[in-house]
């Protein structure tokens, strides 16, 4: 006679089927989150998708206030590296940690109270310290004694300066140029205005490090060299 004991109807019954037991596997944390989403899109006209596009909002909205923000090159002053049109992406983190605007970085500041109501886009040729001059022997700017050829982003057929200038930039500030010199308002046009034509830092938004329209021109803003061999303001490295 067969042994096995053969389990009753009532014992199949008595035990959860397979899919019983995987219905639901998850823990109590991931249930109530799920819950309180679902209750937040009753609240909400057009339930979950509104919800949705609203959670995208806002994350963009924090990104564009504390991490990166567009910017739209409004003029030639920067050419021939910007060009009208352009926009460029801005990190505004750069600048938020103790690490300073350094000579060569292109930034976009706050020109409120120096130089007009609105943003610009310029490029750091001088910083806190730093003895800037116009122009050498050669035409050449001059930073703490050292020319600086300017050739590689420099606006084909400008030069350095057509104004003859010799400052020394306060410490928080920086003095700016942009590459197309003849079509720019930047600091040399400034130096007679409050602030002397320099941008406090607590000015700087960040720096600008991609290109990211039109697709064609898009590339990232790599900081010149021009100004590697010129010496810190007080006689070290710059």
């Amino acid at each position: 006679m067969d042994t096995e004991a053969q389990p009753t109807e009532r014992d199949r019954s008595s035990r959860p089927s397979r899919s019983e037991e995987t219905s639901d596997t998850r823990g109590p944390e991931d249930r109530s989150r799920s819950a309180l989403v679902a209750r937040v899109a009753e609240w909400v006209p057009g339930g979950r998708i509104t919800l949705s596009v609203l959670v995208c909002l806002v994350f963009a909205l924090l990104l564009n206030t504390f991490v990166v923000q567009p910017f739209r090159i409004p003029s030639g002053s920067m050419e021939r590296e910007l060009r009208i049109g352009d926009r460029v992406l801005v990190n505004k983190l750069a600048y938020r940690f103790g690490a300073q605007p350094r000579r060569g970085e292109v930034v976009v500041f706050d020109g409120t109270g120096y130089f007009g109501n609105a943003d610009y886009v310029k490029r750091v040729a001088g910083v806190g310290g730093d003895r800037v001059v116009c122009c050498d022997k050669e035409g050449r700017l001059q930073v703490n004694g050292r020319s600086v050829d300017e050739s590689t982003f420099l606006y084909p057929g400008d030069i350095a300066s057509t104004v003859p200038f010799d400052v020394v930039v306060p410490d928080g500030t920086v003095f700016v140029l942009g590459d197309h010199r003849s079509a720019s308002s930047d600091s040399r046009d400034h130096l007679g205005s409050p602030g002397g034509g320099m941008i406090p830092v607590g000015h700087v938004i960040g720096r600008a490090d991609w290109i990211v329209w039109p697709l064609g021109h898009a590339t990232h803003l790599d900081r010149t060299g021009a100004y590697a061999r010129v010496p810190a303001a007080d006689g070290g490295h710059g």
